[in-house]
């Protein structure tokens, strides 16, 4: 079963809060053996943002955070969990939601990190829909933020050029009208292709940076993506065709170029974000869910298909009916 039961859990609020450092292909130019050319043919990214010295994770979920209650119109005591997608936290312990949940003066609000690799807030938006369902949280605050400037091998032209910073949220409350809010989910783990996609040290590195098997990521999304979403569409009785938006994990125009083309579904159903932002990993789902809402992309009635995939590796769908 991957329908929800119970209360049904709708979005009352989004935000996003991007960096002010750019840097941009041209940059990277300088010191990688690489070109802007290349990059936006095999990525589609043309610049990406970066936190400014001496800013982190939990800074960047803090800011996002205000936003999207600011824009619930609620205030941060009546959360009362704060549920944070990171792989980039300030420390192991405490949790970046720990720390956002006191800067907020959440009082009433508990707090877990959740690290599934660039699902890691659809993992966290699952979960706040699911507590809701069950009647443990009647409001809940979920972040998904990442400071990767830090882990990233500045070295490597494969990674380095791919990812940025940022953060995004939303808050989740219990719909007035059972019409409205997250119908089913699924989170699936492929844990034989743990390394694929990992933080480690090598021996040129004394802290943890990102390596990549980067074919490999590609071919393992375009042929695994595509039957997972036809399978949840399967199970949430609509077909990929009857989805009106799909709030899509930003981590590769050709990835989702290729991803749609196999479930012979139009791109003018989804935002890009990739040529402004490169790969959030954990907050690319929220910063595009934001900007779909700004843009009045999410309209009353829609169904509406967010789909992730990390590190693990970790593959993650929910419906939702605006």
């Amino acid at each position: 079963m991957i329908k929800y039961m119970g209360r049904s859990a709708k979005i009352l609020g989004t935000s996003k809060y991007i960096p002010e450092k750019i840097v941009t292909n041209k940059d990277l130019e300088k010191i990688v053996d690489t070109n802007d050319e290349w990059i936006v043919e095999r990525t589609g990214i043309k610049k990406r943002h970066f936190a400014l010295e001496g800013e982190k994770c939990s800074d960047l979920a803090y800011r996002a955070a205000v936003l999207a209650l600011e824009d619930s119109g609620l205030a941060a005591d009546q959360i009362d969990m704060v549920l944070v997608g990171t792989n980039s936290p300030d420390t192991v312990f405490p949790s970046v939601s720990c720390k956002v949940q006191g800067m907020l003066g959440a009082v009433n609000a508990g707090a877990i990190d959740i690290q599934a690799g660039c699902t890691g807030s659809l993992t966290a938006l699952s979960v706040a829909a699911s507590g809701i369902a069950s009647g443990i949280w009647d409001k809940v605050l979920v972040i998904g933020a990442e400071v990767f400037k830090d882990i990233i091998d500045w070295t490597d032209r494969g990674t380095c050029i791919l990812f940025g910073d940022g953060a995004g949220a939303c808050v989740l409350g219990v719909s007035d009208s059972e019409a409205v809010g997250f119908k089913s989910t699924r989170l699936l783990a492929e844990g034989t292709s743990h390394g694929l996609l990992t933080l480690e040290c090598d021996e040129n590195h004394v802290t943890p940076v990102v390596k990549m098997k980067g074919n490999e990521v590609f071919r393992f999304v375009n042929t695994v993506m595509p039957k997972f979403i036809k399978k949840f569409c399967e199970d949430s009785d609509v077909k990929p065709e009857d989805i009106d938006f799909w709030v899509f994990h930003q981590a590769n125009t050709r990835i989702i170029d290729g991803v749609f083309k196999r479930l012979n579904v139009s791109q003018d159903k989804t935002l890009i974000n990739l040529p402004e932002y490169g790969n959030t990993s954990a907050a690319s789902l929220m910063i595009t869910l934001h900007e779909a809402v700004e843009a009045g992309r999410i309209k009353s009635g829609d169904k509406v298909c967010f789909v992730a995939f990390g590190a693990g590796m970790t593959l993650g769908a929910l419906l939702y009916e605006a």
